[in-house]
């Protein structure tokens, strides 16, 4: 009776209730990784008759391993329970850091010639990521104080030296003076 539209009700319901299903998903998806990957890197150290490069390799790929689980673990967690939007997202964007750094590190040692490259790639994230950290750092100190407010009724701050010659500095207006400096770094980091 209820034939093709049983169906996709019942797969609406799952995108919808995507948090009862997303961590056992995880954890599956790791366990079918860690079944395929881990044979292919006893495989890889067997046929370099465990040269040193190999070991290293081989200990690496552990390592990574190790460390994907926990990554994507806690960017999970902030995903089912995502309840601060305007703090979680800069939070899950720098934790993409982890598995990035661990793959292109074990990546460099298996593909020598194309670690400028992945380098290069990771440079990139990471001078996003410096981006996301400091709106996420912004963002918090806006819901805690109210930052012009704060800095307004400041006097005006001394510099140190080497700066010492300048005038003093004014606190006010610090998120339109801060913002500008942000995209500075981010583009000298990039």
């Amino acid at each position: 009776m209820c034939g093709t539209w049983c169906g996709v009700r019942a797969f609406g319901f799952y995108l919808v209730h995507w948090r009862a299903w997303i961590r056992p998903l995880v954890v599956a998806l790791y366990l079918v990784v860690l079944l395929v990957v881990l044979p292919f890197l006893v495989i890889g150290l067997q046929k370099a008759n465990a040269a040193p490069q190999a070991q290293a390799w081989f200990i690496g790929g552990l390592f990574v391993l190790l460390t994907l689980p926990i990554a994507f673990w806690e960017i999970t967690q902030h995903l089912v329970h995502y309840t601060k939007p305007e703090f979680q997202k800069h939070i899950i964007r720098i934790l993409w850091m982890v598995p990035i750094y661990a793959v292109n590190a074990w990546l460099g040692m298996l593909l020598p010639n194309l670690t400028i490259y992945m380098d290069t790639c990771r440079e990139c994230y990471e001078a996003y990521v410096i981006y996301n950290f400091l709106i996420f750092l912004l963002n918090f100190l806006k819901e805690q104080v109210d930052i012009e407010t704060a800095f307004e009724d400041r006097p005006p701050a001394k510099q140190l030296c080497p700066f010492c010659c300048f005038p003093p500095c004014r606190m006010g207006k610090y998120g339109s003076a801060c913002n500008p400096m942000m995209f500075f770094v981010v583009n000298a980091r990039s």
